[in-house]
């Protein structure tokens, strides 16, 4: 992939382990919660769920390990009333991604969010990170019919942005992220998620840090 931000119209970011280091604080509340209902979650397997939208994920283990009587929307109100604490009072910046953004909007450039998290996880990530003036389009996947790897989310993030996907650069950290981007016809970079870096194809663009996604891009 040829590097210069000209060949570029917008770019487009993932959020959770992406921009915040909100995927620990996920796996935390999915355990605190889904564990009360005897599913008996592990770290390890949470990570199976990545980058699923959350009445998605809730669905996935629940028809693994079906609990009686609290109905999967209720967990999932749980769940994200957990995260959203955890983002409010823990959620850190990951390396590189206040210092990128704000250059990019310092550029005037085009910038969204296309995250599968609901809309007010969004925005209070961002607002912890100081960033919620830097992107003029947010789009969660919690508005459309499927969540990533499905298309939807990045398709509305271009649409937002009055923008052709294939003018736009995506940035991710899950291989259902990846796959969402890329079916839309964005080209991708990825910063995968600690442990995750062999799930993804080999010709893939990986980057440690998005530091060295800065330094890539902005050279």
């Amino acid at each position: 992939m040829t590097p210069p931000m000209k060949n570029f119209q917008a770019f487009v970011f993932d959020m959770d382990g992406l921009l915040i280091d909100s995927e620990p604080l996920w796996r935390l509340a999915e355990m605190s919660v889904l564990n009360d209902l005897g599913v008996g979650l592990t770290d390890e397997m949470c990570r199976q769920t990545m980058g699923l939208r959350l009445d998605e994920m809730v669905d996935y283990w629940y028809d693994r390990y079906p609990w009686p009587g609290t109905p999967c929307e209720e967990v999932a109100t749980r769940i994200l009333r957990e995260v959203t604490h955890l983002v409010k009072t823990r959620g850190e910046a990951l390396q590189g991604a206040e210092a990128l953004v704000r250059k990019l909007r310092d550029r005037h450039c085009k910038l969204a969010v296309a995250s599968s998290s609901p809309q007010s996880l969004i925005n209070c990530a961002l607002a912890r990170m100081d960033l919620s003036d830097c992107f003029s389009v947010l789009c969660s996947a919690e508005k459309q019919e499927f969540g990533k790897p499905h298309p939807g989310v990045y398709l509305a993030a271009a649409r937002e942005l009055a923008v052709d996907p294939k003018e736009c650069l995506a940035f991710e950290d899950s291989l259902n992220g990846m796959n969402s981007a890329k079916t839309a016809g964005m080209s991708v970079v990825v910063v995968p998620a600690r442990g995750s870096h062999g799930e993804f194809p080999v010709e893939v663009q990986k980057f440690a840090s998005l530091v060295d996604v800065e330094t890539w891009l902005l050279a």
